[in-house]
């Protein structure tokens, strides 16, 4: 008998077949006949301090009409598993907290939980940034509009976005000659009430917003470069962005081998660096995605890397 792995995810009626990280490595895993099963948020609960779940044991197939199947839901420890995958995408609100809170329970019951779930809540992927601000471009994270708009009269072109946000959804290029710049403010920092993260703009984003992998520490061999679409300055796939693999350079390793050992510290297994020139912009912890994009380019096994390194720390 295989690894007894859990998933907690969104729906996987809603998976992207051709896209989907998850997937992959749910794929992998049931190539490996690891058992899986299979669970949503609100699946999740505490009794008198013990985690369980509704699991449903999942089947997945390499066939797009008829990729997955679920059997019948049964209610269980958590502790039955011998690892579990923490893939719900974001928002990180307070739903998703509560989970890493259960799933924190868990852990302490001696369940491997991919990714720590103390470091999913202590690291934001906008936030965390600022542990290597030496490697980020000029960066202001406030909800004083007055702030911030200093701050791009000081560096003329910026970009804003939300710290809670994904796939490229309401970051904005501002200018400091932007007539538009009031009202932007007023709605990223709901009227001074909500943080909000202000960067310089970076032009090397004409050659792609990089994603570098990491497992365990450890980036992997390729990254894949998100190139805008014409009159974009989102990288992001979901924005309409390229993907282009690439080989690993000596600026980005070196952005990893610094990044990288502070992820391992804090029990960051799977993690995605994004950066742009020699600059890294975001550090994605809770869901990160560009594994099929680079396996269909490169024919690189990154999901089978990350269960190698599952297989290591159970055996530890």
């Amino acid at each position: 008998m295989g690894i007894n792995i859990g998933v907690v995810m969104d729906p996987i009626s809603s998976s992207n077949y051709k896209k989907d990280s998850t997937l992959e490595m749910l794929w992998r895993a049931s190539e490996r006949e690891w058992p899986i099963q299979y669970m949503e948020m609100g699946d999740l609960y505490l009794v008198d301090g013990h985690p369980r779940a509704i699991m449903r044991p999942l089947t997945v197939k390499r066939d797009p009409k008829d990729f997955y199947a679920l059997g019948a839901p049964t209610d269980q420890s958590l502790t039955a598993l011998d690892v579990i995958l923490m893939r719900k995408d974001p928002p990180f609100d307070l739903e998703y907290i509560y989970v890493t809170y259960m799933l924190e329970r868990a852990e302490q019951e001696n369940v491997l939980i991919i990714n720590k779930p103390a470091s999913l809540r202590d690291c934001n992927e906008k936030v965390f940034t600022a542990w290597f601000s030496e490697l980020t471009p000029p960066t202001l994270i406030s909800r004083n509009s007055n702030q911030i708009k200093s701050f791009i009269t000081k560096h003329q072109d910026t970009i804003i976005k939300p710290l809670n946000g994904m796939g490229g959804t309401s970051i904005f290029r501002l200018r400091a000659q932007d007539p538009n710049v009031n009202v932007v403010l007023e709605h990223m920092t709901a009227h001074n009430t909500q943080f909000t993260m202000v960067q310089t703009f970076l032009p090397e984003i004409v050659d792609g917003d990089k994603r570098i992998l990491m497992i365990n520490g450890k980036p992997a061999d390729y990254v894949l470069a998100r190139i805008p679409k014409k009159g974009e300055t989102r990288g992001n796939l979901a924005a309409g962005g390229t993907g282009v693999g690439q080989k690993i350079n000596a600026s980005d390793r070196k952005i990893a081998n610094i990044v990288g050992p502070e992820l391992e510290k804090r029990g960051i297994v799977f993690a995605g660096l994004d950066v742009i020139g020699d600059r890294i912009t975001e550090i994605n912890v809770t869901s990160p995605t560009c594994i099929r994009e680079l396996n269909d380019q490169f024919g690189c096994d990154i999901a089978g890397d990350l269960l190698d390194a599952i297989e290591r720390l159970l055996s530890a």
